[in-house]
């Protein structure tokens, strides 16, 4: 059997627009000059020019946040609770199964930005594609925000999921969704703006906040999602296991069985 692996994540790039300005990663490369200054160091003694050819490791230094590049939230992220009550679980306690299972794509690319996604536009896009969803599968939601990572409209672009969008999903077992946007709500510049107007606090963050009713997971700057079909893969995406913390960062994989 053919297998094909097609890489869904966004590399973590720093001096491009992918997070608010205070929220930006920073990276700085230690390049083999640099590094054989640091190696010597080790060594009292050694003269940097003596190690092979004067070259020691290049290495990056990195000031990033867990949700900085392609991560998977746990549901700590979203609320202190989760399943009405119970502690939410944080990144290093998801289940691994959760992380390797049947991918479902729903294309909204055609939703404008801002569009707060309902649970009758998902269920029409599963009727649209032919599928029924199982428990653990793994639903990423292809929106215009993919086209637009790095470019500095990139976190006001493409719609977000609502509240009754996300139960619609998690209800049916589904633990794990992901989207190629900054978040998995509608950019925050929109929903804004309905708080102006509505004054309605409940509209803010509210399909991160169904994790509070039933608890799930959701990756966030997914990339490629163009190029899946609508069903027929699987996705690979555990995250990193940091202890105790709100998100882990993702090399997540679509895998094509034919």
């Amino acid at each position: 059997m053919a297998r094909k692996l097609i890489d869904i994540s966004n590399a973590l790039q720093a001096d491009i627009a992918s997070d608010p300005p205070p929220m930006l990663p920073k990276i700085a490369y230690v390049g083999h000059a640099a590094g054989a200054v640091q190696l010597a160091a080790m060594f009292p003694g050694l003269d940097p020019k003596d190690l092979w050819g004067g070259t020691g490791a290049a290495i990056e230094q990195v000031q990033i946040t867990t949700h900085n590049g392609t991560h998977l939230d746990a549901p700590w992220h979203f609320h202190p609770t989760m399943n009405n009550g119970e502690r939410a679980i944080t990144i290093d306690e998801v289940p691994l199964e959760w992380c390797f299972q049947r991918g479902v794509k729903l294309d909204f690319r055609d939703k404008p930005d801002g569009h707060v996604v309902r649970a009758a536009e998902v269920e029409a896009e599963l009727k649209r594609i032919g599928h029924e969803l199982k428990p653990l599968d793994i639903v990423v939601i292809n929106t215009r925000a993919g086209s637009r990572y790095g470019e500095p409209d990139y976190i006001d672009a493409g719609c977000g999921m609502g509240l009754e969008a996300t139960l619609y999903l998690t209800e049916r077992g589904v633990r794990v969704t992901g989207t190629d946007g900054w978040s998995w709500d509608a950019p925050f510049s929109y929903t804004a703006k309905r708080y102006a107007q509505t004054k309605d606090s409940t509209i803010i963050w509210e399909g991160h906040k169904a994790g509070r009713i039933i608890g799930y997971c959701h990756m966030e700057k997914l990339s490629n999602l163009e190029s899946l079909p609508s069903t027929g893969f699987d996705i690979v995406c555990f995250p990193v296991k940091i202890k105790a913390a709100s998100a882990g960062w993702t090399r997540a994989v679509a895998i094509i069985n034919d």
